[in-house]
């Protein structure tokens, strides 16, 4: 087993975050719909999020921003002219489809791919496979910047797979690492991966949800195992449960966080739910690992509770003691069911005994807690070595990123303001000197 750290890579969140309300089946996207945002306090919470993690001994590093408004998918729809004839055709005509190509949606990184360990490959390197997001219009044309992107940091093939995403067809619908976790001993021992769907393209008797969409199928998941070369003895396919889908789960974690041998879950997670333990138990067996579920019941933290605080929503560290924190958004502590949990659960004795909290409001009014933001890049030490250093958060970049913000991003945008060109102007300057700052010369096709 080589030494190895998990490396989270949060979503920067961009200069024209926005609550457009676009994301039908998360609840709290749709709840704030049409509000004023604040992209400057956006990008300074996570930012200070970064910093405290990775002051914290914890590898931490940043995914940057997508170039926003989306002028190629605005003028494949039949909106032309100059760039400033295009928002005011689109604002004038379809203020949903400006909506759509302004998205802040990028910054939840979680979406933006599925990634397999050199430990878990056949062929011994890292694999990203980009999410093709195909459940919805703004989030439809992410995967090719998400593409380039993680070719630019990753761009040494002799340890690093980009593949291209799936076909972009309702049978393949990827929603990336938002449903999908590890399970290991140690993050650079062979692991468990394991995959949660909603839905079931090719078999239409399969469970499903009735009211809102399920955005991963298994066909798209068994895909992904294929393309990273992942051993079935040690690969996990679940059901998520569909009726909490129809409760505002739209994504598996949203009721669901693991690390290391823990699954910490909520009791209607998955559709079976102790066919789904005994799955995982058999293929941690497999490489001598016991797993330690620690489930939440019904009683104590209903469902509207986990999705209206992000409970689960979380992410699972392991500190270097040997401990387990549980980075949790200021939510958790409003939330009185869920307050009262937590609490019991540090006190516990069980393997989660830290709670880390952050002020995550901006980003969590428009449907992402902390889990969301990040993208879990397990790497060894000459991985880490291999990869782009110019993302890796440090104090350093903390202390370049807060005056850039400060400097590009205003304090307040609503939804006529998509309208204004100036703010695409200013969009496009900030990732300039973005490219700058990271180190990252031509990241952005600004052309």
């Amino acid at each position: 087993m080589r030494n190895a750290r998990e490396f989270n890579f949060d979503g920067l969140v961009g200069p024209s975050h926005n609550y457009a309300g676009l994301s039908f089946g998360n609840v709290a996207s749709f709840s704030n719909v049409r509000s004023a945002s604040n992209p400057r306090q956006a990008a300074l919470q996570g930012l200070a999020k970064m910093r405290s993690l990775a002051a914290r001994g914890f590898a931490q590093g940043l995914l940057p921003p997508q170039a926003r408004p989306n002028f190629r998918l605005l003028r494949r729809l039949g909106f032309s002219g100059t760039d400033a004839d295009v928002l005011a055709q689109a604002y004038r005509e379809s203020p949903v489809i400006l909506a759509c190509a302004y998205s802040a949606s990028p910054m939840w990184t979680a979406n933006a791919a599925t990634v397999s360990p050199s430990a878990d490959t056949a062929d011994g390197r890292v694999h990203f496979t980009a999410a093709n997001l195909n459940n919805k219009l703004h989030r439809a044309e992410e995967h090719v910047q998400a593409t380039r992107t993680l070719r630019a940091l990753f761009a040494n093939t002799d340890r690093f797979v980009v593949h291209d995403p799936l076909p972009s067809t309702p049978a393949f619908g990827d929603e990336g690492a938002a449903n999908h976790t590890r399970f290991a001993s140690a993050h650079g021992a062979s692991g468990v991966e394991f995959f949660v769907y909603g839905r079931v393209e090719f078999d239409p008797s399969a469970p499903a949800p009735t009211k809102y969409p399920a955005r991963q199928t298994l066909e798209a998941s068994q895909a992904v195992a294929r393309l990273h070369g992942l051993d079935a003895a040690r690969t996990v396919f679940a059901s998520q449960n569909p009726d909490v889908i129809d409760q505002g789960v739209f994504h598996n974690d949203v009721i669901a966080v693991g690390n290391g041998n823990v699954l910490f879950y909520h009791e209607q997670a998955f559709a079976n739910e102790a066919a789904t333990l005994e799955s995982l138990r058999r293929a941690l067996g497999v490489t001598g690992t016991d797993l330690r579920a620690v489930r939440v019941d019904t009683g104590v933290v209903p469902v509207a509770d986990a999705v209206a605080s992000y409970l689960f929503n979380s992410q699972l560290l392991s500190r270097p003691d040997g401990g387990m924190a549980l980075v949790v958004p200021h939510e958790c502590r409003e939330t009185a069911t869920v307050a009262r949990y937590l609490e019991q659960l540090v006190a516990s004795g069980g393997p989660i005994d830290e709670l880390i909290e952050f002020d995550l409001r901006q980003s969590m009014r428009n449907g992402g807690g902390p889990a969301c933001l990040r993208l879990r890049v397990v790497l060894t030490d000459e991985e880490a070595a291999a990869m782009h250093q110019g993302v890796l958060m440090t104090e350093d970049l903390y202390a370049r990123l807060v005056p850039w913000v400060e400097r590009h991003y205003r304090d307040r945008v609503e939804p006529k303001d998509l309208a204004d060109p100036q703010l695409a102007v200013e969009c496009a300057a900030a990732l300039e000197d973005l490219e700058r700052i990271l180190g990252l010369p031509g990241l952005y096709d600004l052309s």
